[in-house]
């Protein structure tokens, strides 16, 4: 079955370009592996997801080889074209079928409802239009499928907060490719209608001192079926 379609009429936000920032991410990101534990929390991200994954903003491709056999292939959308050809060389290398495209979390090229999980990754920070992102991925998901999540975003108390917010509405979006600190993903999946499932928050490094970018958010979400009652839950 094709699952990739863009729907008529729909236009797509201009292309992303961050070339200095995504050779920086593509370096961060590999050292964060070992430095920060991030190796860890993919894993822990992606455990037991099964059938056909969508992956919105994938970046230079690190989950990739973390997907469990039970997966039968992952679309992957990266808009920054750099990243993007890193993530087709990790690609290649996967012990699961994964095919890297060009799109935007706000307007996914891909056919409605034809996926089993959605992975969001360090992606809700710099979407354009949360709200507008989360619509497409319960657009894209099958009823009762599942989000896996891991977003930083809003913590750390008021001094915290006010810190966030100031680099937010000043330097930190254009040092960090569109990067926001301020959101709240648990908040915004809950307000675009997903149920929540368990979820704990994580501090990015664990140990060390806690730096704006620091408050994270690990867990699961789910597209309710149709007069299914939505709730939500937290742990750890």
């Amino acid at each position: 079955m094709p699952i990739r379609s863009v729907g008529a009429g729909k236009v797509a936000p201009a292309p992303v370009h961050h070339p200095l920032f995504a050779r920086y991410y593509a370096r961060a990101a590999v050292a964060a592996e070992t430095r920060l534990g991030m190796a860890g929390v993919r894993e822990r991200l992606l455990a037991g997801l099964s059938g056909r994954v969508l992956e919105i903003g994938a970046g230079n491709g690190l989950n990739f080889a973390r997907y469990p056999g039970t997966v039968a292939e992952v679309v992957a959308i990266e808009p920054e074209r750099l990243l993007r050809k890193r993530a087709v060389e990790a690609a290649l290398r996967a012990e699961v079928p994964v095919d890297v495209v060009p799109g935007c979390a706000e307007a996914l090229p891909v056919k409605s409802e034809a996926f089993d999980a959605v992975v969001l990754c360090l992606v809700l920070c710099s979407v354009r239009d949360v709200p507008r992102a989360l619509g497409e991925v319960r657009r894209v998901l099958r009823p009762g499928g599942e989000v896996r999540f891991f977003e930083h975003g809003r913590g750390g108390g008021r001094a915290m907060g006010l810190t966030q917010r100031a680099l937010d509405g000043t330097v930190w979006p254009l040092l960090s490719g569109g990067c926001h600190l301020a959101r709240d993903p648990v908040a915004a999946l809950r307000d675009a209608g997903f149920g929540l499932g368990p979820y704990r928050r994580v501090l990015m490094p664990e140990k060390g001192p806690a730096l704006p970018s620091s408050y994270c958010s690990l867990g699961t979400a789910w597209r309710p079926e149709a007069g299914e009652p939505v709730s939500g839950s937290v742990s750890g």
